[in-house]
């Protein structure tokens, strides 16, 4: 191999001392690296499960900074704010109608409880038990009522359904905030069976109303001809001699009143005479 004197690196030599740089240098990266593995944060709405070579310790890390001997401890996250749970079950009623049932779950895990929760389920508490617990209580529910006391007893169903989600999933140290039942859907026949039972009913009531409309007729007009029958023998009971008489003689001064002065060339018997004036002159 020919060497080039000219070039500067063929007789290049590291200076004394120098090995002992690098090594102080990579020393100083291993530290920094061993200090940021020691220390960790956990986020608000979390608590951390402390872990040794995968185990869990017991300890629960609360939210902020947090130590632990690194390359041997770690801590996983778990969730402890309010999270929700959706899903859909087909369910038999206790008349055997088939029953979809949508059901909103708002769930939280215990704080004091998530170690054992990590240990027994990991992070999939949610596939694991929600969801199956969820399923079977709304088959269990649903068969103690009929099809249409699902849709009018609705509250009381949703109530003994999130009384029984509570109990059970307490136990596993996962609390029930809130359950909604967002829907609830029948077969085409059921639901065609339900609206014909609905206008049946509608067409009873407005029937009802017009009878108690005639009845309410009726009865107004009986008490409208009490009260003029009533007035008639009032009016009747008033009627004396001395007001006939009185009335004849209103007769008499009236006919007075409009005559002309000219006999009738015919009388009845039953008719008034008339006054004769005995001073007018008589032709001949």
């Amino acid at each position: 191999m020919t060497n080039y004197p000219d070039q500067p690196f063929n007789n290049f030599k590291a200076p004394p001392g120098s090995s002992k740089y690098v090594l102080i240098a990579l020393f100083g990266i291993a530290v920094i690296l061993v200090v940021f593995s020691s220390v960790g944060v956990v986020g608000a709405g979390y608590r951390g499960v402390m872990l040794r070579f995968g185990a869990v310790t017991g300890r629960i890390v609360n939210e902020g900074l947090y130590f632990k001997v690194p390359f041997i401890e770690e801590v996983v996250p778990m969730s402890t704010q309010i999270q929700k749970y959706t899903t859909q079950t087909t369910a038999s009623s206790k008349d055997l109608q088939v029953v979809t049932t949508e059901v909103t779950l708002n769930y939280q895990l215990d704080q004091n409880d998530v170690a054992t929760i990590y240990r027994n389920l990991r992070q999939d508490y949610e596939q694991r038990i929600i969801q199956p617990f969820v399923q079977e209580a709304v088959k269990s529910v649903a068969a103690n009522y009929d099809a249409e006391q699902l849709i009018t007893q609705r509250p009381i169903v949703k109530t003994e359904l999130q009384s029984l989600l509570t109990k059970r999933l307490a136990d596993l140290g996962i609390n029930v905030v809130e359950l909604s039942i967002t829907e609830f859907k029948f077969t085409q026949v059921f639901q065609d069976s339900i609206e014909a039972k609905v206008k049946a009913t509608q067409q009873a009531l407005e029937a009802a109303n017009a009878l108690k409309r005639v009845e309410y007729e009726a009865q107004q007009a009986i008490v409208k001809a009490q009260a003029e029958a009533k007035g008639l023998e009032l009016q009747k009971s008033q009627i004396t001699e001395q007001l006939l008489e009185l009335r004849k003689i209103e007769v008499q001064r009236a006919a007075v009143a409009k005559w002309d002065g000219v006999l009738p060339s015919v009388v009845t018997g039953s008719g008034p005479v008339p006054m004769l004036d005995v001073f007018k002159p008589q032709s001949k």
